[in-house]
């Protein structure tokens, strides 16, 4: 458990919880899931001192749970955040095992996981806790920072700049953390998608990476489920945020307004950036839907070229097979079988027509080559 205090223009780390909140900051828990049970107690007790309300039972079974989809709830003295981010290498291979030895195909793991875990946040007016996944990098990096600021004196400006103003700015400012981290997995994504579009369009080669494929589009659907949550979670904050006195950011009327308007803005930002994560999510679906259309559309293109080629193969022959076969009927009197010109001319008949209907096929592009 990490306890980091908050005033206007400094941070400071504490050993145990402190009694009461700074009166110009506030007070943050940081904390993993793994021991949220064993230190629940002692939280409880800190958010009846710090914030007025211990924490409802089930808001304290949806910061345990590590499965929880991204969440909003409320009541009169806090609020309750649960926001998925995504997770790292080493988290889903915990949790799912290694990836399968052997030799990889190309790209796939951009789309391996889409894989995430919850992270939970209780904002109180002047106290902040908040649950991770174990060794989360989000938080560490949030820690790690405000410990450099802590060791190293830095000047009045940069520390008000770098310090959150109010719990519920620290929870902005690592969501969207959180968000960049989808924001980051883009390049990969199109890269991979771009590859199987090039194996799909090429006419020569079969397409073998089809199971890669489709579960490859169950997971962008898995990614736009995940930020359609997000965004509903951080859009009925941002109205919560909106309705809110001014009595709960400062006594101060103007410098309320300022607070809030900071942190309206923070959160549109927010929202902004899954809708990007969520537009890349649908355009890359759609993507692969339509390579895929294009692929049979291809594909039956390049059947009908050669069934069209087939036919008029065919017509052509037939006329010298209706020749041939007139020809071999068993009549017993046949005048022009008897003629000792009769063999040339009808060999001469029969390539003049499989020629004249070879020129005429020709000429429609029936016999064309479609350079496929």
């Amino acid at each position: 458990m990490q306890i980091v205090e908050f005033t206007a223009d400094s941070l400071r780390f504490a050993e145990s919880l402190p009694a009461q909140a700074p009166l110009d900051g506030f007070v943050w828990v940081f904390l993993d899931r793994d021991s949220l049970t064993d230190a629940l107690p002692s939280l409880q007790d800190a958010a009846y001192r710090l914030g007025g309300s211990r924490m409802l039972d089930l808001h304290c079974k949806d910061l345990s749970n590590d499965a929880h989809p991204s969440h909003y709830d409320y009541t009169s003295v806090y609020d309750l955040i649960i926001f998925r981010r995504l997770a790292t290498a080493s988290e889903s291979e915990a949790a799912h095992g290694p990836a399968p030895t052997g030799k990889p195909k190309p790209g796939i793991p951009a789309f391996h996981r889409i894989d995430s875990r919850a992270v939970g946040f209780a904002v109180f007016d002047r106290l902040l806790i908040s649950v991770h996944p174990h060794g989360c990098a989000t938080a560490r990096s949030f820690i790690d920072r405000f410990l450099a600021d802590a060791q190293f004196n830095v000047d009045a400006s940069a520390a008000r700049s770098r310090i959150p103003s109010n719990p519920s700015d620290l929870v902005l400012r690592m969501v969207n953390a959180m968000v960049d981290s989808y924001l980051a997995v883009r390049k990969d994504l199109a890269a991979q998608l771009g590859h199987w579009q090039t194996e799909l369009l090429k006419p020569q080669t079969r397409f073998t990476d089809w199971n890669a494929l489709m579960a490859a589009r169950s997971q962008l659907h898995v990614l736009e489920d995940l930020c359609d949550e997000q965004h509903d979670a951080m859009q009925e904050w941002l109205d919560s945020l909106r309705e809110q006195p001014m009595a709960s950011f400062d006594a101060n009327h103007q410098l309320a307004h300022a607070k809030r308007d900071l942190l309206v803005a923070r959160a549109r930002d927010v929202i902004e950036h899954i809708e990007r994560v969520m537009h890349h999510a649908r355009r890359l679906e759609q993507s692969a839907e339509t390579v895929v259309q294009v692929h049979f559309s291809a594909q039956s293109n390049r059947t009908n070229d050669i069934m069209r080629t087939l036919t008029a193969i065919t017509a052509v022959f037939l006329p010298l097979n209706l020749i041939t076969g007139f020809f071999g009927m068993n009549f017993e009197v046949f005048p022009i079988l008897h003629r000792p010109n009769a063999l040339w001319w009808t060999m001469g008949t029969m390539v003049g027509i499989a020629a004249l209907l070879g020129l005429i096929f020709w000429r429609k592009r029936y016999l064309a080559r479609t350079g496929r």
